[in-house]
């Protein structure tokens, strides 16, 4: 399958990869023996991260507390 990348080094990807890969905004991109590959990437939000903690019944504190903890030599 092609993809044409434009002069702007903006690449499309062709609708049945996106389809087989699932909804992905972010990819990681590198470089191996002369392939470019693509991985889909999930960015976790501050808010998901918050919202996680909350589902936890974590507070900010319990947070600090815990990066002191860890800071701890």
């Amino acid at each position: 399958m092609l993809a044409k990348l434009t002069s702007k080094n903006q690449l499309t990807l062709p609708k049945s990869i996106t389809r087989e890969i699932g909804e992905a905004e972010y990819f990681e991109v590198k470089v191996e023996g002369g392939q470019i590959i693509l991985t889909p990437v999930k960015i976790h939000r501050a808010d998901a991260v918050r919202s996680k903690l909350a589902d936890l019944g974590l507070s900010e504190q319990d947070v600090a507390d815990a990066v002191a903890w860890a800071r701890q030599s």
